[in-house]
């Protein structure tokens, strides 16, 4: 069904979707299902279900199939995985489920960031800044309860949803993109973000 297809680079089959060739959604649904998953995955962690978050995915990647400009946007991957994530997002957003509790997810929280530039991950500040190694945190529902009711209340929105995303595993480049907003505004918000976390977990 999807002769040659294989052959071609994505750029080159949106031009061809554009001249009428309309099979070529269906190939690049398909081929790229595996990056929706992914960042399903990823995007568990804000409380959201995988298969709502897999549609929604499916919608951004939609999207990027309809609107992707070869002449204006970076490669059709990059612009996808856009895309997928902000819909994503947004959707975890909307809906009322999403918790901002950055200390249970703990998990994420061992995650180097591939950025140069970007400082200590936050477990790094989490072991230092309590005086005690993450696992004893966790362990202490009370001060979990605490900290987390602190993190909230001291965070902006935009901090919020900048940390959000970092525990999804994204870079600050990304989430810059996904919020539409400067890599550097992002970057200081991540920044903040840390000193803050860190400040409240040496009170």
């Amino acid at each position: 069904m999807y002769i040659n297809y294989e052959q071609e680079s994505d750029e080159s089959l949106i031009e061809r979707l554009r001249d009428g060739e309309s099979t070529i959604v269906d190939y690049i649904m398909n081929k790229y299902k595996y990056l929706v998953r992914s960042k399903a995955q990823a995007m568990y962690i804000l409380g959201a279900d995988t298969e709502d978050l897999i549609q929604e995915g499916m919608i951004g990647l939609f999207k990027a199939v309809r609107d992707y400009d070869c002449g204006r946007d970076a490669s059709f991957f990059t612009f996808a995985e856009l895309c997928i994530s902000r819909q994503m997002y947004t959707a975890v957003q909307a809906s009322q489920r999403k918790k901002h509790a950055p200390l249970n997810t703990y998990i994420s929280l061992y995650g180097e960031q591939k950025e140069k530039g970007e400082g200590a991950p936050l477990e790094e500040i989490l072991s230092s800044g309590a005086g005690s190694n993450p696992e004893t945190l966790f362990l202490d529902k009370e001060r979990m309860e605490y900290l987390e009711g602190e993190i909230d209340k001291e965070l902006s929105t935009f901090e919020k949803q900048v940390l959000d995303l970092y525990l999804t595993g994204m870079s600050y480049s990304q989430i810059a993109k996904v919020l539409g907003k400067e890599e550097k505004s992002t970057d200081n918000a991540l920044q903040r973000v840390k000193a803050k976390i860190k400040k409240i977990l040496k009170n």
